[in-house]
C-alpha cells in the first residue's frame, strides 16, 4: 500500500471524525458517509481560506482542526441555501 495508501486512509479517517463533530456540533443529520465528505472537502477548504490569511495547520491535529472548521463551514453554506435548519 505504501505511504500514499496510508494517507489516504488517514485522511478519509480523520475526515470522518472531523465531519461527525461538525454534524454534533452544528446539529446536523448527515449519514456516515456525507461526515466522511464534509470532513475532507472542508479540511481543504479551510486549509486554502486560513492559508490565504497565513494561518497554517500541520499534523493530524491540524487536519482535524481544518476539518472540523470547513465542514462546519460547508454545513451553514448548506443551510442556507436550502433553508434548511438545525434539527432540535
Amino acid at each position: 500500500m505504501g505511504d500514499a495508501g496510508v494517507g489516504w486512509i488517514a485522511a478519509i479517517i480523520i475526515g470522518g471524525i472531523a465531519g461527525w463533530l461538525a454534524s454534533m456540533f452544528m446539529k446536523s443529520d448527515t449519514g456516515v458517509l456525507m461526515n466522511i465528505l464534509l470532513g475532507i472537502i472542508g479540511a481543504a477548504i479551510a486549509s486554502f481560506l486560513f492559508g490565504i490569511i497565513g494561518v497554517g495547520f500541520g499534523g493530524w491535529l491540524g487536519y482535524l482542526v481544518a476539518g472540523f472548521l470547513g465542514a462546519c463551514i460547508l454545513i451553514a453554506i448548506s443551510r442556507a441555501v436550502t433553508g434548511r435548519r438545525a434539527r432540535y
